[in-house]
């Protein structure tokens, strides 16, 4: 059988430790400019109730999406053991570009792809690179991608990426900056013919932009008080919370059905980190809707609370901890089911499902 199998994994978790209490002396304001006058120890708590999130990661001031793009890139084609040369393609999701410290100015020309080849020093012309902007579940998007390339004949060796500076981008006078956070996450994938089957089996991709696509934007600070031009990532956190609920559980489900995998072999699901909370109800409505009531133990890995919301490069860091690290007791065993979910700014959903 031609099986698209994950050869090698690699991530690049910043060094800046960002604890929540590094918040307290903030100045938070709403969306009308209002200041918050409650106490931020209060802010932060609710934060933290609500998203699980305690602490992030910030990317060092001399390095930038590029530089953690290729770190992770690096340690996969390592880990894997390949010839970057032999790689066909490299896809790198991302959606704020190369944004320099201190300026808030999105720089894609050329793309972070072509800057991770150079860093990587590929010479090889027939290798190409190229940027995918899909939101959070970009990286999930850019395997959906490569997935059609290699059963066209087009690829046999891909390198797909998620890297995101989402400090960079952020407003600090919202609180919602709070949530979010850089890191890189990269992956190889490769085409082997097998006697059994395992990889990728199956895939579901939805989007929804009527009324959707004003869930998540840039837009001015909060704060009306400074004369700032800049524009800052926002988002209509309950509206997607409702849509996420409603929507990725049904896109979880048919992606498993087109699997043929029965529910009860799904050993792990690996979702985008975007707030516990609503991961937590996303993974219980998509188990009922198989009429299980209980989740089975530790079958969702979680890293929002130490790590934050790092967009497109939150699945993939988190396969390459598990697998590498049997991050928080979890671990991957061959022949074990998983299912890959992500939702994010579009709005856009997909979900997959891979065998190990």
């Amino acid at each position: 059988m031609e099986n698209i199998i994950l050869t090698g994994t690699g991530s690049y978790v910043p060094n800046r430790v960002i604890k929540n209490e590094d918040f307290l002396d903030q100045e938070f304001y709403d969306e009308n400019g209002n200041k918050f006058e409650v106490d931020n120890h209060i802010v932060i708590e609710k934060l933290k109730d609500i998203t699980g999130v305690y602490e992030r990661r910030y990317l060092d001031d001399e390095l930038n999406n590029s530089d953690m793009g290729a770190i992770a890139a690096q340690r996969a084609i390592d880990d894997a053991g390949i010839d970057p040369e032999t790689l066909d393609y490299i896809i790198v999701a991302q959606n704020a570009g190369e944004v320099l410290k201190g300026s808030h100015q999105s720089d894609m020309i050329p793309s972070i792809a072509s800057r991770v080849k150079q860093k990587l020093k590929i010479k090889n012309p027939n290798t190409i690179p190229y940027d995918i902007m899909f939101g959070c579940p970009g990286w999930l998007q850019g395997v959906i991608n490569m997935t059609a390339f290699m059963k066209t004949g087009m690829a046999k060796r891909v390198l797909v990426i998620g890297s995101e500076t989402l400090s960079r981008v952020v407003d600090p006078y919202d609180r919602d900056s709070m949530i979010f956070s850089d890191g890189a996450g990269a992956t190889i994938f490769e085409l082997v013919h097998e006697e059994f089957k395992r990889g990728i089996l199956s895939h579901s991709v939805a989007s929804h932009t009527l009324v959707e696509a004003d869930y998540l934007f840039m837009d001015k600070t909060y704060n009306p008080n400074i004369e700032d031009n800049n524009r800052y990532i926002k988002m209509l956190g309950r509206k997607i919370y409702e849509y996420s609920l409603m929507n990725v559980p049904k896109a979880m489900k048919d992606a498993l059905d087109k699997s043929g995998i029965d529910i009860s072999d799904v050993k792990k699901v690996f979702i985008h980190q975007a707030n516990e909370k609503m991961d937590e109800a996303i993974i219980k409505r998509f188990f009922k809707l198989y009429g299980i009531k209980d989740v089975a133990h530790n079958v969702m890995p979680m890293s929002i609370n130490e790590l934050g919301n790092s967009s497109v490069a939150t699945i993939p860091t988190l396969i390459d901890l598990v697998l590498k690290e049997k991050y928080k007791d979890n671990s991957i065993e061959p022949g074990d089911v998983t299912l890959w979910a992500s939702v994010g700014a579009g709005m856009n959903i997909n979900a997959l499902v891979y065998r190990f």
